[in-house]
Order: structure tokens, then C-alpha cells, then sequence
């Protein structure tokens, strides 16, 4: 792990992995929405207002899934100090929360048909609005300080607390009586739902995670490329200034 702490050592393994994560991403999107919007059949009580369930359930995987990453990165961030830590849970905190919006959205517009609400005081659906706030206080606290290391320590802490909402978000429709439904796909004793709706499912959820991971890399090399920039026009302002020293590369 400590071996990837090391920018440059990033950035050539970054190069290697964005070609393959964004082949994956066209192609696992491509496949699963067709297979989400043609070749899956409709549900015998939902109709065709199941096809939601492809987008709104592998989102909201997704958003669990990059809370993890942030706690994690945040983590090694305040244990070891990693500056690329840092950056890995503030380029995943916006994604994560795009991820919330989306799963948001679309539970919504699939709830009316359902439910006959947009919205209920739901323990599932509550939890989850907790994430997305969640993810905002980790974006707006990453650059509230003039010091970007308060800011980083002060999200990293909110990030790594916080993760005790992504269990009470699993366990939520097991531990209260909720109008979301069970789990239905990761469960004891196996899916419940048809294969043939698994399978666009499990391609978009595929596809969403190759999108992560390359937007994620986009994010943490630019953020890198301009760190160094900034290293640099800084250095060059020191020797026109006289100056004898100049600061570390982070």
C-alpha cells in the first residue's frame, strides 16, 4: 500500500488501468442498458416501471460502495498521513455523492408508481439522505480552511465517523419495519429476483464501478498534475525573488 503513496508510482499505474476502466465503463453501460431497456422482461406486478430498478439499485450500491473508499482513504490519510489518501477521498466525494443524488432520484420516481409518494420518513430512505449530507459536509469541510491540511483532517475525521451510517443503511429494512423492500440480491439463500433481470443488473452495476474508477483517476491526476504546477510556478517566483530554498513536492 505504501508503494502507491508515491505520486509518480500512481501516475504510471494510473496511465496502465484508465485505457482498460474505460472500455469497461462503454462497455458494460452499452450492454446493460440494452439488456436493462430491451431484452429484460417486465415485471408481473410492476410493469415496465421496474426497468427504474437498473439504474436507481446500482446506484445506490455505488453509493455505499464510494463511502467506503473515502472512509478508507480518510483513514490512511490520518494514520499515515498520505497526501495521495487525502486526494483520493476528495476526488471520490463528489462522485459518491452523484452516485446518492442519482439513487435518490430514481427511488423516487420509482416510489409514486409504487407507493403512491415521492417521499416517506422511510429508515431506508432516511439513512440514505443522511449519506448525501454526508458526502456534502466531506466536500464543504475538505475546503472550508485557508490550510488545506485542517480542511483534509477535519473531513477525514467526519468521513471515517460517518461510515457507521453505511451498516445502519444495509441492516436498515432487516433491524425496523420499512415500506422499502428487503435485500433481494445479496442475501442468505440467493437472489430472489429472475435471472434474467439479474443480468442487466449485475452489467450496469459493472459498469457504474469501471465509470468510478475512471473518473476517480481522472480526478486524483489532474488534482496531481496541478499540485506540481503550482510547485513549480511557486519555485519560479522564489528564484526571481532571491530566494534559497524551496518547498517539498506533495
Amino acid at each position: 500500500m505504501h508503494r502507491f503513496a508515491n505520486p509518480n508510482r500512481f501516475l504510471r499505474l494510473a496511465a496502465a488501468i484508465l485505457p482498460w476502466c474505460s472500455i469497461g465503463a462503454v462497455g458494460f453501460l452499452g450492454l446493460g442498458l440494452y439488456f436493462a431497456l430491451f431484452a429484460s422482461p417486465p415485471d408481473y406486478q410492476q410493469g415496465e416501471a421496474v426497468r427504474i430498478m437498473y439504474v436507481h439499485v446500482p446506484a445506490a450500491w455505488m453509493a455505499l460502495f464510494v463511502y467506503t473508499v473515502v472512509a478508507v482513504a480518510s483513514a490512511i490519510a490520518l494514520i499515515w498521513r498520505h497526501p495521495l489518501a487525502d486526494l483520493v477521498a476528495q476526488a471520490a466525494s463528489p462522485i459518491g455523492a452523484s452516485f446518492t443524488f442519482l439513487a435518490l432520484v430514481t427511488g423516487s420516481l420509482w416510489g409514486k408508481p409504487m407507493w403512491g409518494a415521492w417521499w416517506v420518513w422511510d429508515a431506508r430512505l432516511t439513512s440514505v439522505l443522511v449519506l448525501f449530507f454526508l458526502y456534502l459536509g466531506h466536500i464543504a469541510l475538505s475546503r472550508a480552511f485557508e490550510d488545506p491540511t485542517r480542511g483534509n483532517r477535519a473531513a477525514a475525521i467526519l468521513a471515517v465517523v460517518g461510515f457507521v451510517n453505511v451498516p445502519i443503511i444495509h441492516f436498515s429494512v432487516e433491524w425496523w419495519n420499512t415500506l422499502h423492500q428487503p435485500a433481494s440480491v445479496f442475501r442468505m439463500g440467493g437472489p430472489t429476483i429472475a435471472p434474467e433481470m439479474l443480468l442487466p443488473l449485475f452489467l450496469m452495476a459493472f459498469g457504474f464501478t469501471f465509470y468510478f474508477v475512471t473518473v476517480l483517476l481522472l480526478c486524483v491526476r489532474t488534482e496531481i498534475a496541478a499540485r506540481k504546477l503550482r510547485v513549480l510556478r511557486l519555485s519560479a517566483f522564489q528564484k526571481a525573488a532571491g530566494a534559497e530554498s524551496l518547498p517539498q513536492l506533495s
